[in-house]
């Protein structure tokens, strides 16, 4: 068994792991980014490829090329929300334009801007533990193209996705590291990326249809004539055919009579609040393996590119102090969580409120809103305001849902409260319990609101 030595080892070649690696070089650490794909195979990934423009990441890549080279599709500017009852579309225009990318070229160009900053990219490496004798985690043991290696390192930054191998095998109960994660909290996604013979009149637009399973099929246009089309489930709902329920809609609508698939991927991803607390001595996780993901959506870009940004950063200024404790790597938690997490909390709300109710109540309700404030509440901002105008016409279309429609009212209500809450998330640990009683009231009285089942 052979044994390295870096100052950070980042686990995972996703969005998340190549900003964590990248900044980390570029503020010249010694590190290793560990990924157990080939050369060939880093950066496919599965994806709905629906994503804000690239100006937004963190300036440690090559954003005009990742833009020029990874984004297929730049104009998109409205949503198309298909009603599974009726039939009946709403086209809700978007306020700030979006794309589609091409996520395995986005991928490769992120492995190779972490290879230009300087970082080591270790191919065919599989993690199968964490090296943690007192307390700390201290590196982690991988086999690499079949041999036994253990990497040492000052700092451990796991990017290694959903449900990650390392939480399982790390001891976390001595710290504040968030360990109230479950398989209920995720959810199994399908896509398929495919080739139509015609342009789709739709391919200015994002196309969400909601499921039985408190999920949403998609259609995406990486360009006019490719589609990435693809659906989800959560956990904690009745098991749900993927790949059938996906066909049987493809069959259904015309413009994908004589489609050619061109790839086809699987994958978990969170559909929860972000980690209270992704810090532990020497260990900080980032991306999917924080919980980083919109869990109304399902979009975890831009999020995963700040953190693992964030993450690189505070780990640097702590190795460079030589202290790499929780409390020296806890504004990390800060960054998150008063700027994206807040945000995807809040969201959450929402994900509650709907598990709680049946399909039909749900969409009988949304399709009732202004397009506006379903961008607002599952979008950019989680919460959703509405004028007295609005809300009467709102009332009127709801009529035999009222109930329903004042128990969202009230859970806007509730995540801007809850939003307020995760503006204040404290400076250090030491405050950290009384922060999460504070948010746990509020979960208290939307568990009570919805009758849901606490989910965490």
């Amino acid at each position: 068994m052979s044994t390295e030595s870096h100052d950070v080892v980042v686990v995972g070649g996703g969005t998340a792991g190549c900003f964590a690696a990248t900044t980390a070089a570029q503020d010249g650490l010694d590190v290793v980014l560990v990924e157990r794909k080939t050369e060939e195979e880093g950066g496919y990934i599965a994806c709905g490829d629906g994503i804000k423009g690239a100006s937004k990441f963190p300036d440690v890549v090559d954003r005009d090329r990742l833009d020029e080279e990874a984004f297929t599709n730049h104009g998109i500017s409205r949503a198309l929300f298909e009603n599974p009852l009726t039939g009946e579309t709403i086209d809700i225009p978007f306020t700030e334009s979006g794309g589609v990318v091409d996520r395995y070229k986005y991928g490769q160009i992120l492995l190779e801007e972490t290879d230009r900053a300087g970082a080591e990219i270790h191919y065919e490496t599989v993690v199968q533990d964490v090296v943690q004798p007192n307390g700390r985690v201290e590196g982690v043991r991988a086999i690499r193209e079949g041999e036994p290696v253990t990497y040492e390192a000052e700092v451990v930054i796991d990017g290694a996705g959903a449900l990650s191998i390392l939480q399982d095998k790390a001891d976390l109960s001595t710290s504040t590291f968030d360990t109230n994660v479950n398989y209920s909290q995720f959810c199994s996604a399908y896509r398929e990326v495919l080739e139509v013979p015609e342009p789709v009149d739709w391919h200015d637009a994002l196309v969400f249809k909601p499921t039985e399973e408190l999920g949403y099929l998609w259609y995406f246009p990486r360009s006019a004539t490719e589609i990435n089309a693809g659906l989800g489930f959560q956990m904690n709902k009745p098991p749900m055919k993927l790949v059938e329920v996906l066909k049987a809609d493809l069959a259904s609508r015309a413009e994908f009579q004589g489609a050619t698939v061109k790839n086809k991927l699987g994958a978990a991803l969170p559909t929860r609040r972000p980690y209270d607390s992704a810090v532990h001595p020497g260990f900080v996780a980032v991306g999917d393996a924080a919980g980083h993901v919109n869990p109304c959506t399902g979009g975890g870009i831009p999020g995963a590119a700040k953190a693992g940004h964030w993450a690189a950063k505070v780990a640097a200024e702590a190795i460079g102090d030589g202290d790499v404790s929780e409390a020296a790597l806890w504004e990390y938690n800060r960054r998150v969580q008063t700027d994206f997490g807040k945000r995807f909390a809040a969201m959450d709300l929402y994900n509650i409120f709907g598990g709680a109710h049946e399909i039909e109540e749900l969409v009988s309700v949304i399709t009732s809103l202004p397009g506006q404030q379903i961008v607002d509440a599952l979008g950019k901002r989680g919460t959703a305001s509405m004028g007295l105008g609005l809300k009467l016409k709102t009332l009127l279309k709801t009529v035999g849902h009222w109930d329903v429609l004042y128990e969202l009212y009230k859970i806007q209500q509730e995540a801007k409260t809850l939003k307020d809450v995760y503006d204040s998330y404290p400076d250090d640990p030491r405050h950290f319990d009384a922060w999460q009683a504070e948010r746990d009231a509020v979960m208290d009285r939307v568990y009570e609101l919805t009758g849901a089942e606490p989910k965490y």
